[in-house]
């Protein structure tokens, strides 16, 4: 396979063979092009040269960021359209129309199309479906309630949810997966993993999840960003790591030895080059030396190149008040739906880190929009201190705008270009990358220009919904370390039980409740694993 988008080239020569039922973990650097490969078996990617096969098998595709089509469409009938029985049906009855007064010759051909239908819904289990869907729907704990859910109601845990149960019912032969963890509770997790494991086909997963892919995985496919090559190694993540570890061992001591080599060759043959016009033996050499130096060069290999970690620093402008926010007797709910909360009170401590629990559909992520504006309470107060300045890192990245560069989306006062372009370059952004539209970035290099956002704004409340979904787990040490020494107040919605660890979370809000506890690492993991979803 050759790719290249301009003079950035993705695949050179770059070749694999996955077999039948392999369970394949596909990883590299941020920008390797491992989404990109996913893009290509989907057909929404041209190579520059090569093909990849997939012999005609059905693909079933899961995105890391979710959005449907047609959101008024309820989740059951979503569900349900995985299989397009309905679609293979509605042609069969046509046909069955047009036989009864068809001539002998349109009738046979008219039966051909009969039995290609009727295999086609034999293959999906037609009689079947609905049970085999009920079962799914009971094995991912999707409660019945949401069932009858538009989809536009969502929140961005039960998107994910709802759009892998999609995924797995429309029976697919070959699995690519992208981040697939990434909005999970435990339960479901563990649910994955189990049918992952024994699920008779191909499974194609990016993850930066170590622990899911060791779980599920018997192959890695590595996309070598420096090569542009693709490699393939038995055995489950952990394997790979020591095998690749073994590789660069050896690649090492042969470089090492090579540029030895090179460097013994270029010190003869200037000494040659310097010596006299008489010295004909040796000029000679000299010249012989000159075309092996030149091999040696040609063959030397590339190490494979140390690629940056994200530099973050988050500094208040200013010092927050000794109750930065304050919420008194709120009161909220969705039209047509009940109250999320009803006189709900608390109030933050400077300086505190407070967490939001809670199961699903209590409105975690919702409670964080009315903070910030998004959306506006039937009843109740939302005061901020004279001094708070608060800065939103939302869930879904929709405060980003898609049509704007990576520049235009991070402008901020009190920065030059110059000094916006410094941070970016601290996120990973570089040169004329600052310029690439938000709407051609991957998820989690959109996630890296909202964190650059929230720093720039240097504000001495940090409201987070999720902050550590789409980042590696390198980024999400190295902001976890940074939330922890921030001097600020932190409110949090997050999923994952390590960052929150990390951070030093101080007290926790329970929600539907609004009782307010003390953190408890127990309470935490309770809800980590009770929740059939999170928000």
């Amino acid at each position: 396979m050759y790719l290249a988008f301009g003079t950035e080239i993705v695949y050179d020569g770059a070749e694999f063979y996955i077999g039948d039922n392999d369970k394949t973990g596909i990883v590299g650097v941020n920008g390797a092009g491992k989404t990109t490969l996913f893009k290509v078996i989907l057909g929404r990617q041209e190579l520059d040269k090569g093909k990849v096969f997939t012999d005609g098998k059905r693909i079933g595709y899961l995105p890391q960021e979710i959005d449907f089509a047609d959101k008024q469409k309820t989740v059951w009938d979503y569900l349900m359209s995985a299989r397009p029985i309905g679609e293979i049906e509605s042609e069969l009855n046509e046909i069955y129309d047009k036989l009864a007064v068809a001539d002998e010759q349109t009738q046979n051909d008219l039966l051909k199309q009969v039995a290609w239908l009727q295999a086609r819904l034999d293959e999906y289990d037609a009689y079947n479906a609905e049970n085999t869907l009920l079962e799914l729907i009971f094995d991912m704990q999707i409660p019945d309630e949401l069932l009858d859910m538009k989809l536009g109601d969502l929140s961005g845990g039960q998107k994910s949810k709802i759009a892998f149960a999609h995924v797995l019912f429309s029976d697919p032969q070959i699995l690519l997966l992208d981040e697939p963890t990434n909005h999970l509770d435990a339960t479901t997790k563990d649910y994955v993993t189990s049918y992952l494991k024994s699920y008779k086909g191909n499974v194609f997963i990016i993850s930066h999840d170590p622990e899911f892919l060791n779980a599920v995985v018997n192959k890695i496919l590595f996309v070598n960003k420096t090569t542009h090559k693709i490699s393939v190694y038995d055995g489950n993540y952990t394997a790979f790591k020591r095998k690749y570890a073994q590789e660069q061992l050896l690649k090492e001591l042969r470089i090492a030895q090579q540029e030895k080599e090179i460097k013994k060759l270029s010190d003869f043959v200037l000494k040659a080059k310097q010596a006299s016009r008489t010295n004909h033996n040796l000029k000679r050499m000299g010249q012989d030396r000159e075309v092996k130096l030149a091999k040696a060069i040609a063959a030397l290999e590339k190490r494979d190149k140390e690629y940056k970690h994200v530099k973050i620093k988050l500094e208040p402008k200013t010092q927050g008040s000794k109750i930065p926010l304050e919420v008194k007797d709120l009161s909220f709910g969705y039209p047509d739906k009940p109250d999320l909360y009803d006189k709900l009170s608390f109030m933050l401590n400077g300086g505190e880190r407070f967490l939001i629990v809670g199961e699903n559909g209590v409105g975690k992520s919702t409670l964080l929009k009315l903070i910030t504006g998004g959306l506006h309470p039937k009843r109740g107060e939302i005061s901020f201190a004279g001094k708070t300045e608060y800065a939103y890192y939302a869930q879904e990245l929709e405060l980003l705008d898609a049509s704007k560069s990576i520049l235009e989306n991070t402008d901020a006062d009190g920065y030059t270009d110059v000094q916006r372009r410094n941070i970016l370059g601290n996120f990973l952004f570089n040169g004329d990358t600052v310029f690439k539209k938000v709407g051609l970035l991957s998820p989690g290099e959109k996630a890296r220009v909202s964190l650059c956002k929230l720093l720039l704004k240097r504000a001495n409340l940090l409201i987070l919904d999720e902050p550590t979904n789409h980042l590696d787990p390198d980024t999400q040490a190295i902001i976890g370390e940074n939330f922890r020494d921030y001097t600020g107040t932190i409110l949090l919605v997050s999923h994952n039980p390590d960052f929150v660890e990390q951070i030093g979370i101080t007290r926790m809000l329970i929600l539907p409740e609004g009782k307010i506890v003390d953190y408890s690492k127990e309470l935490l993991s309770y809800y980590y694993i009770l929740n059939t979803d999170f928000v």
